[in-house]
């Protein structure tokens, strides 16, 4: 890594505060009653049920959510054995991974103790602790004996994701990799650069799929893995030829798979003509393959890539797999994931990426979702429909083979349970953030000078989400970027225009300004004084004339006076009548949208209807199905006042134009987060679970609701996003961090991205 990365790296590690982890309290902590229930003499309750039934755990503790991820540092991903404090980092992230993607909660403990049995004994004891143990970065071959012995002594499962979960993502990938190239597993030779721990249990997975051992050629940094060869353990043994080739290149001819786990540019583009027609290569070393997907594709346009990085197609990733392995052996109650849990997230994974994308999917990839085809044969990790997809399959699977304790009953209300870890903190962003990839825009910042928009911008650069033109005066923000210690190029990828300045840029734009604001009092004189001084108007400006893709303003000054600015410039869509704006709060249960908070001060019955439907089609960019709720002071007709008429009334209009949304009102606000309230009023509600769309009566109410629940529970906030415009334009407030302008910037990309795919 270069050493603006490192330094990066270490900030983001240490600052505001220590580590990726802490713990916090789920429960109310406020009154003595409070501590009363939570410890003496209310805990006493919770002991003596355990202790009569200690299944009931899982009912009063948190042992049921809860996984240990245990390592003793004897391998830590590409560093080696660095031992158990060092590898402490890389066990705190893989505990932010379950608990982003599944909801799952983590203590990371690592062990000082390389002997194996010793380390058993240590990891054996913590069971009445946790749900599930998963074992990380342990070096082969004692993690295949640590593994099998804690599986046999452990109630609990026990899961070596270094092994099991590459493979099952490795498994899900030659399935449908084979199927496009037209072959069977039982008829195809594999070749491996790579025989430790991951690459046997790919083998010893797709070995239990249907491939033959004998079709099996291992090779490793000392060659051919063949009988007799010195050093072999039972594992090895058990696929060592008799063969008289002693290096990879002996032994591709006629592959059809060739799976690299093992270092970079070890297949040479020289070999690729030895393998068999239509090849599938698993390129898996990080961050550089065995072989660039584009040497292959010089050299062999027939085969089909697989890599582990992101920035290739199709990335093959355990995250695709082991947090939802583990939520759906959790919540089963399993005592161990087995060979038909793993054979059943190997179908779920590979079924996901054959399925055709709906349409909620499709809004998240930026209106064109993926097509399975030779440049995806795995989803992509942040597929929100991951969880929902190889969760329920594992927990069935569990089911089916006698290991489930806890077996579910009614598998659609598990599902909905499942919806609500989708889109937990930055998780919400992560399909925007890869619609906006896809195609980067050109984004304007009118706030060229404020330091929030540069580091925004650095970032925009950094995730390749778009290309920034920053307004501002060029020795301004050149000096503020070399003392941020900012690494964009200034002179490349990143543009400087001042407006003030650049006559011959915006010049040609002064008379179209004029004819769009001649007639609502902005003599020729004014229009270009605003040209030259408000930026706002600039960037809204080069939007129009299509200079740039999307533009975001606001931020340092009057939030009003900035949409005033841009409303003339950029017109609503034509089939809207107004123009409304969206936030949302990323909150710990998930992602809360609520409209309209700053636009209408009191919206028609007919508006209300209008903002609902913009809302939910924007909440459906973001790859979720909306659930809308109406709020008001009355619950289902109890009050006849005008705000709760005119939200009955929305209700109406909204189920007569867009009868498939789910929607329900008027209602108070606690009944649309909470179900049983909701049923509790009412028996026949078309709404289910909790609404993510909160739609209010007034402007008032919507942004006394937002700014409220920003404070009270911390959320971060998204947006305000405007509704109804014809191009990308979006007006942030003054309050709005760094982030919160990428997260608009994203937005506003992916918006370019779906215009631009519409033609």
């Amino acid at each position: 890594m270069d050493e603006d990365f490192r330094k990066a790296a270490l900030d983001y590690h240490r600052l505001p505060r220590p580590g990726k982890l802490a713990i916090e309290a789920t429960k109310r902590m406020a009154t003595q009653r409070d501590l009363a229930l939570a410890y003496s003499p209310g805990v006493a309750a919770a002991c003596m049920e355990i202790a009569g039934n200690p299944d009931t755990a899982m009912d009063y503790t948190a042992r049921g959510n809860l996984v240990a991820v245990i390592t003793n540092g004897t391998a830590v991903l590409g560093l080696g054995n660095i031992g158990p404090l060092a590898s402490k980092p890389v066990m705190e992230g893989k505990a932010v991974l379950f608990k982003k993607f599944a909801g799952i909660d983590v203590f990371d403990i690592e062990v000082d103790e390389t002997d194996p049995d010793r380390f058993c004994d240590v990891v054996a004891a913590l069971e009445p602790t946790f749900g599930a143990i998963n074992l990380e970065d342990i070096k082969a071959p004692e993690c295949f004996y640590i593994e099998d012995k804690l599986r046999a002594r452990m109630g609990i499962p026990v899961f070596h994701d270094d092994q099991h979960g590459t493979a099952i993502t490795v498994a899900a990938a030659v399935r449908n990799g084979l199927a496009l190239q037209g072959k069977r597993l039982e008829d195809v030779k594999l070749v491996t650069s790579g025989a430790g721990a991951a690459a046997l249990a790919c083998v010893d997975l797709l070995v239990a799929m249907g491939l033959r051992p004998a079709n099996v050629w291992l090779t490793d940094i000392k060659g051919v893995v063949y009988a007799g060869r010195e050093g072999l353990d039972a594992r090895l043994s058990g696929y060592a030829r008799e063969t008289d080739a002693r290096g990879l290149a002996d032994v591709l001819e006629g592959a059809d798979i060739f799976m690299g786990l093992s270092a970079p540019r070890v297949l040479k583009a020289e070999w690729l003509h030895k393998l068999a027609p239509k090849p599938l290569i698993l390129a898996l070393a990080n961050p550089e393959p065995e072989i660039l997907p584009e040497a292959v594709r010089a050299a062999r346009p027939d085969a089909i890539v697989a890599t582990g990085r992101s920035d290739y197609p199709n990335q093959v990733n355990n995250v695709l797999c082991f947090p939802f392995i583990f939520r759906g052996a959790l919540d089963s109650g399993a005592t161990t994931i087995n060979e038909a849990m793993k054979l059943a997230a190997v179908e779920a994974i590979a079924e996901l990426a054959r399925i055709e994308a709906s349409e909620v999917v499709a809004a998240a990839y930026g209106g064109a979702a993926p097509v399975f085809g030779r440049e995806y044969i795995i989803p992509k990790p942040f597929d929100p429909r991951l969880i929902l997809q190889i969760a329920p399959a594992v927990a069935k699977a569990a089911m089916a083979s006698g290991v489930a304790r806890r077996p579910i009953a009614d598998f659609v209300a598990y599902q909905r349970e499942l919806e609500r870890f989708v889109f937990r903190s930055g998780q919400l962003m992560r399909p925007v953030f890869e619609a906006a990839k896809a195609a980067p825009a050109r984004i304007v910042y009118a706030e060229g000078e404020d330091e929030r928009v540069l580091r925004a911008a650095q970032s925009v650069l950094d995730d390749g989400i778009a290309e920034p033109v920053l307004l501002g005066r060029r020795s301004v923000i050149e000096a503020m970027v070399r003392d941020m210690g900012l690494r964009m190029d200034l002179r490349g990828s990143v543009r400087i225009l001042d407006p003030a300045s650049d006559a011959a840029y915006f010049a040609p734009l002064v008379p179209r300004y004029q004819a769009l604001v001649g007639r609502r009092g902005t003599p020729p004189v004014a229009a270009e004084r605003r040209m030259a001084t408000r930026r706002s108007v600039a960037a809204a400006m080069m939007l129009e004339a299509g200079l740039v893709d999307a533009a975001i303003c606001g931020g340092s000054t009057d939030w009003w006076q900035q949409m005033l600015d841009v409303i003339p410039i950029i017109p609503r869509r034509a089939e809207v009548s107004r123009i409304y704006a969206l936030s949302c709060l990323i909150l710990p249960a998930g992602a809360l949208f609520i409209c309209d908070t700053y636009m209408n001060v009191d919206p028609t019955a007919e508006q209300v209807a209008e903002m609902t439907l913009l809302a939910a089609e924007a909440v459906r960019g973001f790859g979720i199905v909306p659930k809308a709720a109406l709020l008001s002071h009355s619950s289902f007709g109890a009050s006849n006042s005008p705000s709760a008429r005119k939200m009955r009334t929305a209700l109406g209009l909204i189920r007569a134009r867009a009868p498939e949304l789910e929607i329900d009102g008027e209602m108070h606000a606690d009944a649309a987060l909470v179900e049983t309230i909701r049923n509790r009023a009412v028996a026949d509600s078309r709404l289910a679970g909790t609404a993510n769309l909160l739609v209010m009566p007034t402007l008032d109410a919507a942004n006394i609701a937002f700014n409220l629940l920003k404070a009270a529970v911390d959320g971060l906030p998204v947006g305000p996003l405007l509704l109804g415009m014809s191009k990308p334009v979006h007006v942030v407030v003054p309050s709005v961090t760094a982030r919160g302008i990428l997260n608009v910037s994203a937005v506003a990309a992916q918006q370019a991205h779906a215009l631009r795919h519409a033609g």
